[in-house]
C-alpha cells in the first residue's frame, strides 16, 4: 500500500482549520486563556510563522499516523513485508498478498471508520496524555477538557478524511 501524500498534506490542515474555531475567543478561546492566565496580546507574541509551521509538520505526521491506525490494510502488509519473497513479484507470499488486497483491499475504507478509529485515539491516547500532563502542571479540569476535546474532534476529522481518502 501507498501513502497518498496529498491527502496526507490537505488532512494535515484540520488542526489548523478546528483550532482556529475552537480557540476562537467566542467558542472556547477566552475559557482557555483564563485557565492559563493569559491575554490574546500574550498569544501575539513569538515567532508566528515558525510556530504555525511547525505547527502544520506536526499535524501532516499526525495524518500519516492516523493512517496507519484508521486503515487495517496496512497492519496486514505489516505481517508480510519483513518476510524477503514478500517483493518477488510471483513469489507465493507477494500472490497471496496481492489476491489479499484485491479481495479485502476497499474493507472498512470509510470516513466513518476512520472517524471512530480518530475518536478512540483522541479518548483512549490523547485525552490520558493531556489529562495527566495537565493534573502535575496543577491544571484545572476546564483546561483538561477543553484541550482534550480539540484533539478528539481534530482526531476524529483527521481518521475519517485518511481512511476515506489515502
Amino acid at each position: 500500500m501507498e501513502i497518498n501524500y496529498f491527502v496526507a498534506l490537505g488532512a494535515g490542515l484540520i488542526p489548523m482549520i478546528i483550532g482556529f474555531v475552537w480557540y476562537h475567543p467566542k467558542v472556547f478561546g477566552n475559557a482557555w486563556m483564563n485557565t492559563l492566565g493569559i491575554t490574546e496580546a500574550d498569544l501575539n507574541t513569538g515567532n508566528m510563522p515558525l510556530i504555525f509551521g511547525l505547527s502544520y509538520l506536526f499535524s501532516c505526521m499526525l495524518s500519516v499516523f492516523m493512517l496507519t491506525i484508521s486503515i487495517h490494510q496496512f497492519s496486514t502488509q505489516g505481517l508480510f513485508a519483513t518476510m524477503p519473497e514478500f517483493q518477488e513479484v510471483g513469489s507465493e507470499v507477494h500472490t497471496y498478498f496481492q489476491n489479499f488486497m484485491a479481495k479485502y483491499g476497499d474493507r472498512h475504507r470509510t470516513f466513518g471508520h476512520g472517524a471512530v478509529h480518530g475518536g478512540m485515539a483522541g479518548f483512549f491516547f490523547v485525552f490520558p496524555i493531556i489529562a495527566i500532563k495537565a493534573l502535575f502542571e496543577r491544571k484545572s479540569w476546564k483546561y483538561i477538557l477543553i484541550n482534550a476535546g480539540y484533539w478528539f474532534v481534530t482526531l476524529l476529522l483527521i481518521g475519517g478524511v485518511m481512511c476515506q481518502f489515502a
